[in-house]
C-alpha cells in the first residue's frame, strides 16, 4: 500500500516513543548525524531553526541532510566544514491502513479512532528548535548559508538560518 502523505503527521500529537512496547517499530531512515571534518575546529557556526511546532518525518530530515551536505561538500570541500543534525526522530507514527479505491467503501468501513500500526518515525520540533548546525571557515560563509537554506526547503515548517558564533569575523556578509 502507498505511503500516506506527510501532512497527515505534521501536527504535534501526544508523544508515543516507547519502542520496547511496540512490535514492528521501524528503524530511523536518518543514516548519519555528523558529516564533514569532525576533528577540526571552525570559527563560524550557522544553525537552522524551526519557526513553528511540527513533527518532522525522518525521511524529511534525511533529505535535508543530503541536500545540505552535497551543496557544502561540492563548494567548500570535504575538510572545510562540519555538519551536525541536532534532532532525533523518537516519535513513532501510526496509521490505520484501509482499502482505498473504487468500491472500497463496501469492503471495509474501518473503525473510529483506530490505534494503527507503526509506519515511521518523526522528530517533535517546537518553535525555536535547532534542527541542524554547520561549522565552517569565514570564506565559506555564503556557501554554508545557502546549504542550510536548501535544507530548510525540505522541512514541513518555515525555517530561518542564524549565525551563532563568529559574527565578528563576517564583516559586511551578514
Amino acid at each position: 500500500m502507498a505511503k500516506k502523505p506527510a501532512r497527515m503527521f505534521r501536527r504535534l500529537e501526544r508523544p508515543f516513543t516507547r519502542k520496547e512496547y511496540i512490535d514492528g517499530a521501524p528503524g530511523t531512515r536518518l543514516r548519519q548525524f555528523e558529516m564533514g571534518n569532525k576533528a577540526a575546529s571552525f570559527p563560524v557556526k550557522l544553525t537552522l531553526i524551526a519557526m513553528e511546532g511540527v513533527q518532522v518525518r525522518d525521511t524529511a530530515l534525511e533529505s535535508a541532510r543530503i541536500a545540505a551536505n552535497k551543496y557544502i561538500a561540492k563548494r567548500a570541500g570535504g575538510s572545510n566544514y562540519f555538519l551536525k543534525v541536532r534532532v532525533y526522530p523518537h516519535q513513532i507514527l501510526r496509521e490505520h491502513r484501509m482499502a482505498v479505491g473504487a468500491g472500497a467503501d463496501r469492503i471495509s468501513q474501518g473503525m473510529k479512532a483506530a490505534f494503527g500500526k507503526p509506519v515511521g518515525l518523526a522528530a517533535r520540533v517546537f518553535p525555536g528548535t535547532k534542527i541542524m548546525s554547520l561549522w565552517t571557515k569565514p570564506e565559506f560563509f555564503d556557501f554554508a548559508k545557502e546549504a542550510l537554506k536548501r535544507a530548510g526547503q525540505k522541512m514541513p515548517t518555515p525555517t530561518k538560518v542564524i549565525v551563532e558564533e563568529g559574527a565578528e569575523l563576517l564583516k559586511g556578509k551578514i
